[in-house]
């Protein structure tokens, strides 16, 4: 009886998340069409109307593209799912090994992110190759590309498969109270990455090179004095190599903190607003929003795990979604596997407020930034921003509400013109 309510309640989700999904992606296709001819007013003096035609054309391609991605996705969900996948794929391991042991959970969830990640790789390709290439933003060689993807799988192998053996040992040997035992260790992990990614896993990927532009280093110095912000560095990355995007971010922890900026990004701002981006993007370490999202991570993370603890001794959460649970042996991974794949679904609905809360500090990060620079100076930057990466100004207000980390264009901007 549970597990056919939890079967339709999966279904009922995934169908209402489905249909949400598309609304919204044809009404943000409609509206960018209907407002491709002609610049808003804000921007006419601006950005050319070719830019703002080339914006609305990538903006649509890109969401009838997540459109159809997300089609696929959920044909490959109910393959894995209801139609025995996964099932399918542990019996397989389990005649090859002979025992749901260690090495089988291990297994198991290392080959479904294999297939999961070949399914997925004709999509990558075709986002970098055509979809980027056209509208002129891929700047990668196939051999990068796959360069890159050789990295990445051995990347997750020696830091994930660890990691899995731990949470998975806690699982099957600390008793009913694991997911506490899990969460920390998987919240000291997350911490660790904070201050390993910058120094020893960035650079596996990109070439990080001290900023030599003197007349830019001493304002940009004059602004971390101006604002209490201690930094190991400033760093130039080669993010040419890969795409024609522009972007400026710090990243690290404590006394690791240190400061990158894409070439790209230097190479078509003035150093006036160069310091205005930066100084958004300061605004949103002194405001604390880093650490706000980091602590509500944590807690949302210690939630979930709570909830896992409870549903993988649950029967009907695995018959519910088509797997039949060992009778022997240990059920963990496949746990794992299933939560991965039902949370997204149950917890979809809830992304507007992700959302209204990064817009919130997006609009207090702009703030700080116009305390400490001038307002048409980041005003400046960000048009050109929105023009180089060919960024829709004409989005469709439920969708920006929805899905958007950052405000539309014409609001955020007249919230700093306003601050003049």
């Amino acid at each position: 009886m549970y597990s056919l309510t939890f079967s339709v309640l999966f279904v009922a989700f995934l169908f209402l998340s489905l249909a949400v999904r598309f609304w919204l992606g044809s009404r943000h296709i409609r509206h960018v069409l209907a407002h491709r001819s002609q610049v808003p007013e804000r921007f006419a003096e601006k950005i050319p109307v070719q830019a703002h035609q080339k914006a609305a054309d990538y903006t649509v391609a890109k969401t009838k593209f997540s459109l159809l991605s997300l089609l696929i996705n959920t044909a490959v969900l109910i393959c894995f799912t209801f139609m025995g996948g996964l099932q399918a794929l542990s019996i397989a391991l389990l005649r090859w090994l002979g025992t749901p042991g260690m090495a089988y959970q291990l297994l198991l969830i290392a080959a479904f992110a294999a297939i999961s990640g070949a399914i997925e790789l004709p999509f990558d390709y075709y986002r970098q190759f055509v979809l980027e290439q056209r509208f002129g933003f891929n700047k990668m060689t196939r051999r990068l590309f796959f360069t890159d993807l050789i990295k990445n799988t051995l990347l997750g192998a020696v830091i994930g498969l660890p990691l899995l053996w731990v949470i998975l040992t806690l699982m099957n040997d600390a008793g009913n109270l694991w997911w506490i035992y899990a969460w920390l260790v998987w919240s000291g992990f997350q911490l660790l990455m904070l201050v390993l990614y910058p120094t020893v896993i960035a650079p596996l990927f990109n070439k990080f090179t001290p900023l030599t532009d003197d007349t830019l280093r001493l304002r940009i110095e004059a602004l971390m004095r101006r604002v209490g912000f201690a930094s190991k560095g400033l760093f130039v990355m080669d993010g040419s190599k890969r795409s024609a995007h522009g972007n400026a971010y710090f990243s690290g922890f404590g006394a690791a903190k240190r400061i990158v900026f894409f070439d790209t990004l230097l190479a078509r701002l003035t150093p006036q607003e160069v310091e205005a981006v930066l100084a958004h993007e300061l605004g949103h370490f002194k405001l604390k929003h880093i650490v706000k999202r980091i602590c509500v991570i944590f807690l949302v993370s210690l939630a979930f795990l709570a909830l896992l603890g409870f549903l993988k001794s649950q029967v009907w959460f695995y018959t519910g979604l088509g797997v039949t649970p060992l009778p022997f042996g240990s059920n963990d991974a496949m746990a794992l596997i299933l939560f991965m794949l039902a949370l997204p679904i149950f917890t979809f609905l809830l992304s507007p407020l992700s959302s209204l809360t990064s817009r919130k500090h997006e609009f207090e990060a702009d703030a700080f930034a116009v305390k400490h620079t001038n307002a048409p100076d980041l005003v400046s930057a960000l048009v050109k921003l929105y023009e180089d990466n060919a960024s829709t100004l004409t989005p469709d207000p439920l969708h920006s509400a929805f899905y958007d980390s950052h405000p539309p264009a014409t609001v955020r901007i007249d919230r700093l013109l306003a601050a003049t």
